[in-house]
């Protein structure tokens, strides 16, 4: 189990993530009526996203203000970012589910974004020192 000095990338990559997945949660947690009105998509299945999506920004910050991270913690949210945009590819392909054109939209953009997210998060990675090295990423505590 690794330990790396996440680089200036895998750090902002870690932030601009949890910003846009803590807006998503936020709308998707403080109005789930309205959008499974305006989306078509079921209310559940906004909640618990959004309940999820909390518990994972939360992962996030921790991440991108530690000193040291386990380079497993990173390759894990990577294929994650990965899993989350198959899977909503997937909903939409499967029928389960009737979105309306923004609908479809919105959890197109959802798959399109995270893919962005674990492409970046992947470089930051490759850029990261290890731990014990002394090559340093720029970043100071509390900085």
């Amino acid at each position: 189990m690794q330990l790396i000095l996440p680089s200036r990338l895998l750090r902002l990559a870690l932030v601009v993530d949890a910003v846009a997945t803590s807006a998503m949660a936020g709308l998707q947690l403080a109005l789930p009526d309205a959008l499974s009105r305006l989306l078509m998509l079921p209310r559940g299945l906004l909640l618990e996203t959004g309940a999820f999506l909390v518990a994972y920004v939360l992962l996030l910050v921790v991440m991108a203000r530690t000193q040291r991270v386990r380079s497993w913690l990173v390759k894990t949210i990577v294929i994650g970012n990965g899993l989350w945009a198959v899977g909503c590819v997937a909903l939409l392909a499967s029928g389960a589910v009737e979105p309306s054109a923004l609908g479809v939209a919105y959890v197109a953009m959802q798959a399109l974004a995270v893919v962005a997210f674990a492409g970046a998060q992947y470089l930051g990675l490759r850029q990261s020192a290890p731990a014990g090295s002394r090559a340093g990423t720029g970043w100071q505590p509390g900085a």
